[in-house]
């Protein structure tokens, strides 16, 4: 009997991003899938691949309000209602809650849970932070113990603090590594020799160390070092971390980085790049963008924090840099941009780890087997 699985993801763009190639694994496994989400400008593009959309109006990221976020949960449940999937397959924190919430009121038989990284939530000590950290650490403890219910966590750290701090049964976490990446599409090319381009590309908020990246910029142009600094992604309206747009400009207008936007052909753009820099200390559970980045055969410079951590192997893959630190930012890039040989080697190493940890195919396999798809 072929199953029915509904993802319940906050964005369609996230969606298409980073769990649509396992939709299309499942549904070619012979499973009708369908995504309730909010609509943006990615429903034609999922549809294509045969995986219906249901838009949702009620699920903002950002809202605290209790009264949109009961509409958010009553909304889902209509769904789930009417579409009765055999698994829910719950994309981030509140989809995390809401979807297992409702799987409890309509009796959904499986309940796969996966959390992408813990977000400023669990980084951040604000006090907004912090009250939520207490409430979601206890509403986790009640969720995730439930019968038939499994939990996709990215990193060791993001395993021990769901299994240890939330009081998660250890039999029901499964530590997958990332979404996957397509090896076939992301490939390497040669590393530039002229006017070498370091890449920050992520959404534009400051968590993601976008503030140190470009004070690294200024320093290194100070000192005369070639390179370009390229910023590729767009500011995030609903994350109050968001770097505004007349900043990004501003810092463009005075020549300090290169801010390309939104960029959807990801392989292409990456190859334009000879370091890939994420200097992030957000919540992340494995950056996609940088095991994309391996995989193309780019050295990477990276934060020493979860999910970021692992991505460099003894140091072959990449350099890890100490988080909110200008100085040791700046010193990792200035080594690489200086070191054309080291760039090739780490690069070539991150290819091969990409290769033998990060494939698209593993992951899709495991988070199969979590449906019962795998023999």
């Amino acid at each position: 009997m072929s199953l029915k699985v509904l993802f319940y993801v906050t964005e369609d763009w996230y969606f298409h991003s980073h769990r649509l190639p396992l939709a299309v694994a499942a549904k070619a496994k012979g499973c009708e899938v369908v995504v309730a989400t909010r609509v943006t400008d990615h429903r034609d593009k999922i549809e294509k691949e045969g995986i219906r959309v249901v838009p949702l109006r009620q699920l903002v990221r950002s809202s605290l309000n209790p009264f949109r976020e009961l509409g958010a949960i009553a909304e889902l449940y209509s769904v789930v209602a009417r579409e009765k999937p055999d698994v829910i397959h719950n994309v981030a924190m509140k989809p995390v809650m809401y979807g297992s919430i409702v799987a409890m009121m309509t009796g959904v038989s499986r309940r796969i849970n996966a959390l992408g990284g813990l977000g400023f939530v669990f980084s951040s000590q604000n006090l907004r932070a912090r009250i939520l950290r207490k409430f979601i650490v206890s509403v986790f403890r009640y969720l995730l113990n439930r019968k038939e219910t499994a939990v996709i966590v990215q990193n060791k750290e993001d395993f021990d603090v769901v299994t240890r701090a939330c009081g998660v049964d250890e039999a029901k976490v499964h530590l997958i590594h990332g979404a996957g990446v397509d090896l076939d599409v992301y490939v390497p090319t040669p590393l530039a020799t002229i006017d070498p381009v370091v890449m920050l590309a992520s959404r534009m908020i400051r968590d993601k160390g976008i503030g140190e990246f470009v004070e690294s910029a200024k320093l290194l142009r100070a000192e005369g070092v070639n390179a370009r600094f390229v910023l590729v992604g767009k500011p995030d309206g609903e994350n109050p971390a968001s770097v505004p747009e007349n900043e990004l400009v501003r810092w463009v207008s005075e020549g300090v980085v290169e801010w390309w936007g939104h960029r959807q052909d990801m392989p292409q753009t990456l190859a334009q790049a000879s370091i890939v820099c994420l200097p992030s200390y957000y919540g992340e559970g494995v950056p996609k963008v940088l095991i994309e980045a391996m995989a193309c055969g780019r050295p990477i410079v990276t934060t020493d924090m979860p999910g970021c951590r692992e991505l460099v192997v003894e140091s072959k893959t990449g350099l890890l840099v100490k988080p909110r630190d200008i100085e040791s930012l700046t010193a990792a890039l200035r080594t690489l941009l200086l070191d054309h040989a080291k760039c090739e080697a780490l690069g070539e190493e991150g290819r091969k780890l990409a290769s033998t940890k990060y494939s698209l195919p593993l992951v899709v396999e495991a988070v199969l087997d979590l449906y019962g798809l795998v023999p």
